[in-house]
């Protein structure tokens, strides 16, 4: 059994974060053929839903790199490797030095709380106004926070230098990982997401591989938090636009995801 497994920006997505026309095609095509796929991507399961609720992911979905799978059929939440709250005080405190707003993503039962102090800059202003308030997401001060919360992921975005220095110093924390990239809102931003070390997109994919029987996992992703499920596939493609480091990774170089290189690759692959 096949199982394919994509990651969402910069490599299903494209630069506008939708899925394609012919990208939701070829989505269709695997369906009808029988071919098993689902996401593994770092965005939670709130940011990713409304771009992936009309294409029929089925299967178990991986959201914040592995920390949370949703599946969809059993209406069933597991988390794994959360955040506590030692933890969370060192982010917090980093940020506050660093002249950052934290946005601390929590489950709640069946509601994803963010919690976070007052924006300190327009930028994180406009990610309250322009994101969070638009999505089903409560939001709640950052005083109200239980450490004893289910912490999923701290996200941040603001001025590069800053972003950079903090990422540096966290994931020089053992039990603590940061990703980061450039901020669609401008060159000078860059965002970051921060979780457990332990969590991985490739733990969860090994957890799916054996519960759906896979024989043969097939991957795709464009950056560093695609590495841990790369090292483990049977196959595994980055698009043209991809980190070096996750080119030399793959089986093979596709086509750029903003000219539907998985779609394209995936059509050649299966003959759909």
């Amino acid at each position: 059994m096949d199982l394919i497994f994509f990651d969402l920006d910069g490599t299903l997505l494209n630069s506008e974060s939708q899925i394609s026309n012919y990208t939701r095609e070829t989505l269709a095509l695997l369906q009808q053929n029988g071919i098993a796929y689902t996401v593994a991507t770092g965005r939670t399961m709130l940011s990713a839903n409304s771009i992936i609720a009309e294409d029929n992911f089925l299967l178990p979905h991986i959201y914040n790199n592995g920390v949370a799978i949703w599946d969809p059929t059993a209406n069933a939440l597991t988390l794994e490797n959360l955040v506590n709250g030692n933890e969370l005080e060192f982010i917090i405190n980093l940020a506050h030095q660093n002249d950052i707003t934290p946005f601390v993503n929590v489950i709640d039962g069946t509601s994803h709380v963010v919690y976070h102090p007052a924006p300190k800059h327009p930028i994180e202003q406009n990610l309250l106004d322009k994101y969070f308030k638009k999505t089903n997401a409560l939001l709640r001060p950052l005083s109200q926070l239980s450490l004893s919360a289910k912490i999923t992921n701290i996200s941040m975005i603001g001025d590069n230098t800053r972003v950079r220095n903090m990422w540096k110093t966290i994931n020089d924390v053992e039990n603590l990982i940061a990703y980061s990239g450039p901020a669609i809102e401008g060159q000078s931003f860059s965002w970051m997401d921060i979780h457990h070390r332990a969590a991985s997109k490739g733990s969860a994919v090994m957890n799916l591989k054996e519960k759906l029987g896979a024989t043969n996992v097939i991957c795709f992703g464009d950056s560093d938090n695609d590495l841990s499920m790369f090292e483990l596939a049977n196959e595994c493609y980055a698009p043209e636009n991809a980190k070096p480091v996750i080119k030399n990774a793959a089986s093979e170089v596709i086509g750029h995801h903003n000219e539907d290189g998985v779609a394209r690759f995936l059509r050649q692959r299966f003959s759909l």
